[in-house]
């Protein structure tokens, strides 16, 4: 059985690997001239790819459901057996993160690069798909050179449009479109968030940890973690968890709880006790936050000059400094570009795909795996286990002649 592999991303790869262990002829059909590209930029170069917390409340989508059958197939304990098994060592750090043991994202690429030469899978690089034809038997591949290649199945794995950088350009959905599947709206997620700048422009830099509340109307987004400033508005892991509500949903705010081990009365009591201390606003909140933090927080709340001393502070300006550290909130203005993106919001609509094999329920023999896919997940190494998973699974199920694992 030849099998094509449009893509030679994560999921991509696994796939060509599981299909091939299958006894399938495989052949990785990719747009750049090697595969991998985006590999080796997650995790800042030491890919976190994936996370050992990992469950269905992490990810998102219109029917996030249909990661289910996932879950139980093939998820985080045969992801890391997986490549144990391809001679790579985990190393799992805060919050369940996964990393290659070298820390090294060339690691992760590299094991499965030897893994497709072991099982003789076929690289093609350079070869950009257009389109792609069901035929009486099998499946017509054309390139945008004018190339073509035949297969009896297909595993569609091209990426979204995040990071087109690195090989995802997007491709994949007209060349789904053209076949007949519905593709949602799509947006750039875990991306920085654009604010009103006149604040965040003073903090460029500075890095702070808080929890983040994306709001919209009645609906809400929360994570918590690092959160950095820049001069066009925030950026950090807990803002782009957040990034998907605000690019979504208009009239967005971000609200920061600035110390949120600290509950508002407890906070109320601290900086009551500290007016006694007789220092200048300027400095009031040192040994609390960061310096500049403090000055922006005294502006923000409008209690003014700094060369005022904390003994001046009344009950009213006491109040609103704790409303200003626990729902410090800015305006959203948009989020930065598909450039600056790691993963696509949005995709091919679920509900034509079989989530137990990854196969198109109209479209026998055509299977679509990872970002593809209208499922995204949070920052953590979520989305490229979500690509191990369906890529492996889209393998195993295509190669086999009646279609299942």
């Amino acid at each position: 059985m030849k099998i094509a592999v449009i893509g030679g991303g994560a999921s991509g790869i696994t796939a060509a690997i599981s299909a091939s262990r299958k006894g399938a002829q495989v052949t990785v059909y990719e747009r750049c001239d090697r595969i991998g590209r985006k590999i080796l930029a997650t995790g800042n170069g030491r890919c976190n790819y994936t996370n050992i917390n990992a469950d269905t409340e992490n990810y998102h989508g219109q029917n996030t459901d249909f990661i289910k059958p996932a879950t139980k197939k093939f998820w985080v304990s045969d992801t890391v057996s997986f490549f144990k098994k391809i001679g790579m060592l985990t190393k799992t750090e805060n919050n369940g993160k996964a990393f290659p043991y070298s820390l090294q994202a060339s690691a992760v690429l590299d094991v499965l690069r030897f893994e497709l030469q072991r099982l003789g899978v076929e690289i093609v690089t350079d070869f950009e798909v257009c389109q792609i034809k069901k035929e009486k038997s099998g499946f017509l591949i054309e390139s945008y050179s004018g190339k073509k290649a035949h297969a009896d199945k297909v595993i569609l794995s091209t990426g979204g449009k995040a990071s087109p950088s690195l090989g995802s350009n997007g491709s994949g959905y007209d060349i789904a479109k053209k076949l007949g599947l519905q593709v949602s709206q799509l947006f750039p997620s875990l991306v920085q968030v654009k604010t009103s700048t006149e604040v965040v422009k003073a903090l460029k830099g500075i890095k702070t940890d808080a929890v983040v509340t994306a709001t919209s109307g009645g609906n809400s987004e929360t994570s918590q973690g690092e959160v950095l400033f820049c001069d066009y508005g925030l950026s950090g892991p807990a803002v782009f968890n957040v990034s998907r509500f605000c690019a979504v949903n208009k009239n967005t705010k971000i609200k920061l709880d600035l110390l949120p081990e600290i509950d508002y009365n407890s906070l109320r009591e601290i900086l009551t006790n500290r007016k006694s201390e007789n220092v200048s606003l300027e400095n009031y909140f040192i040994g609390m936050l960061n310096k500049k933090i403090g000055i922006v927080l005294m502006k923000y709340a409008k209690i003014l000059p700094l060369s005022r001393t904390s003994d001046t502070l009344n009950g009213s300006e006491i109040s609103g400094l704790c409303k200003a550290i626990k729902s410090f909130t800015l305006d959203v203005t948009g989020t930065m570009s598909w450039n600056n993106a790691q993963v696509t919001a949005g995709g091919i609509l679920t509900n034509q795909i079989n989530p137990e094999t990854f196969e198109c329920k109209h479209i026998k023999g055509l299977y679509i795996t990872g970002e593809l896919l209208d499922i995204d997940g949070d920052c953590g190494g979520y989305n490229l286990q979500w690509a191990w998973s369906s890529g492996y699974i889209a393998g195993l199920c295509c190669a086999s002649e009646n279609g299942n694992a």
